[in-house]
């Protein structure tokens, strides 16, 4: 009895280390895998059945062990017994009679015998053990059999009897007690719980992705948040090292496969944006393509530009800048802005592409008079006449780029305004920083204040300015639209990022100077040292 009581004490004793020991840790994402089935329920209980069985046979043997010694050992003290009365018989009648009477009031006292002489099995002897053994077996019968490591288990089961030590889902917060359980991201989950952010489905697969600390299926986590080529519309693949490779402008935030830079992939010559597949853009004769976005203020001809050159006229006026002389102001194809800056022998040029030009040259240029027909994705009847220039100032023409938005084509025209101005007031061999960044900042505060009148419908210029320029309305537009809007914030982030020396370094260190001074403080010491102040 005390060897079928420690079996069943012992299944209590070392359940804590165990289920310790047989816990499955699931690891992140690659390294994370699932473990065979868990031992059933059916195979536990057998093994439960037979131990108890077992214990329950060998006490009975025991039992019937004591209870067979006994009976000899009471047989032969009969034996020995009788022959000691038949030798005392003859001799002391009396006495033997005597002792016999004694003998049997002691009987009761002690173990009662039968008239055979063996001994009596009192029934009250063993009740308390029957009871022991009978209490032990219901007691393992209402307990759970003791928990197994199979080292293929995921879930090992703890024990409902294992009182103050339990785990608790990290999910919905409840008891994990009986059945299987998941230990994974510094917690333990039900397997129900432990669900993909994304579409809320359990997680069973073998591996699992994370982002900001959230599971994730691994379909999922590459839907929501593998990059997308805004080109193609593909997924972007991963290049030669495993990781993900891609491009993207610094404005716009497109992102794009490398690949499309080198394919063909048509990119709009005036917000740099790389063009969508199967979408509508329009194809220049020069080689340049616009997308349509930018085709709806693009300003196609000499005439429809006159009313954007006056605006930049008034601008300069504004600051108390006005140029007197009129500067003849030509758009022009970029085979006739080559040409015209191959002749020009004063100067500084935007490398790779120049879109605007000061002459101070007699020569003649060929200027678009008429504003081309557009269809199917591509310009007709381009009409150009020549315009001979004449001397009469240090200036002879103001050349634009046609086909630009009106925002870019302004800002074109207010740089070589600026240009034109510095020569008409004697600021001679300026250095190609000083000259060109002096030029960039007007461009910018003139971007500035188209910006701030779409905004609020009142042209502003910059703080630097001596006076504030007038309000006109738009030459193209009554009201900005809010691409327009963005594309102005465009070109001002093309004049700050620019990583020239004399464009991009003369514009921040000018536009430092004028923001500090002010523009006529800056300019009469550039006139006087031919470099900003510092």
């Amino acid at each position: 009895m005390g060897w079928l009581t420690k079996i069943l004490k012992g299944y209590g004793l070392g359940s804590d280390h165990r289920v310790t020991e047989g816990r499955y840790d699931e690891r992140y994402e690659n390294d994370g895998s699932w473990g065979d089935p868990p031992t059933t329920s059916d195979e536990l209980l057998d093994f439960d059945n037979e131990e108890i069985d077992r214990a329950i046979a060998l006490s009975l043997a025991e039992e019937d062990e004591r209870n067979v010694s006994s009976l000899v050992e009471d047989d032969t003290k009969s034996v020995c017994s009788s022959l000691k009365e038949e030798e005392e018989d003859d001799q002391h009648d009396e006495v033997t009679s005597h002792s016999e009477e004694d003998q049997d009031d002691e009987i009761p006292s002690h173990s009662e015998e039968d008239h055979k002489g063996k001994k009596v099995i009192d029934d009250n002897s063993y009740l308390e053990e029957d009871e022991e053994l009978a209490k032990a077996i219901q007691l393992s019968l209402n307990m759970d059999s003791p928990p197994r490591n199979t080292y293929g288990s995921l879930f090992p089961r703890l024990p409902h009897f294992f009182q103050g030590v339990y785990r608790t889902c990290a999910g919905c917060n409840g008891r994990i007690g009986h059945g299987r359980f998941l230990s994974c991201m510094g917690g333990v989950w039900h397997p129900e719980c432990f669900r993909c952010h994304a579409c809320n489905l359990p997680i069973s697969d073998y591996e699992f992705s994370m982002s900001e600390n959230r599971p994730f299926h691994k379909s999922c986590y590459k839907e929501h948040h593998h990059p997308k080529c805004d080109v193609c519309k593909n997924f972007i693949p991963t290049n030669r090292g495993g990781l993900i490779e891609y491009r993207a402008h610094p404005f716009w935030l497109q992102k794009y496969c490398p690949a499309h830079e080198h394919d063909g992939t048509p990119r709009c010559c005036s917000c740099e944006r790389m063009e969508p597949r199967d979408t509508r853009y329009l194809l220049l004769d020069d080689g340049r393509k616009l997308c349509l976005e930018c085709l709806d203020s693009a300003i196609m001809d000499t005439h429809e530009c006159q009313p954007l050159y006056l605006e930049i006229q008034d601008f300069y006026e504004g600051l108390n800048m006005k140029i007197e002389q009129q500067v003849p102001m030509l758009l022009v194809e970029r085979q006739a802005l080559n040409e015209a800056m191959e002749g020009e022998k004063q100067g500084h040029h935007h490398l790779p592409e120049t879109r605007g030009l000061c002459l101070s040259e007699e020569q003649t240029i060929s200027t678009i008079i008429r504003r081309p027909r557009v269809g199917a994705g591509r310009i007709f009847d381009m009409f150009t006449e020549p315009y001979k220039l004449v001397r009469r100032c240090e200036v002879t023409a103001i050349l634009v780029l046609y086909s630009l938005p009106r925002l870019l084509t302004g800002s074109i025209l207010a740089h070589e305004m600026m240009h034109a101005w510095l020569r008409l007031k004697g600021y001679s061999n300026l250095p190609p920083d000083v000259e060109e960044g002096i030029c960039q900042v007007l461009a910018h505060m003139w971007l500035d204040s188209e910006i701030m009148a779409g905004a609020s419908g009142t042209a502003v210029a910059s703080s630097s300015s001596s006076a504030p320029a007038p309000a006109p309305a738009s030459s193209k537009k009554g009201k900005r639209s809010q691409f327009e809007k963005q594309l102005g914030e465009f070109f001002k982030h093309q004049i700050e990022s620019d990583t020239s020396a004399a464009y991009g370094d003369g514009f921040r260190e000018g536009n430092k100077a004028v923001l500090k001074y002010g523009l006529r403080s800056t300019l009469d010491h550039i006139r006087l040292t031919g470099r900003f102040p510092c």
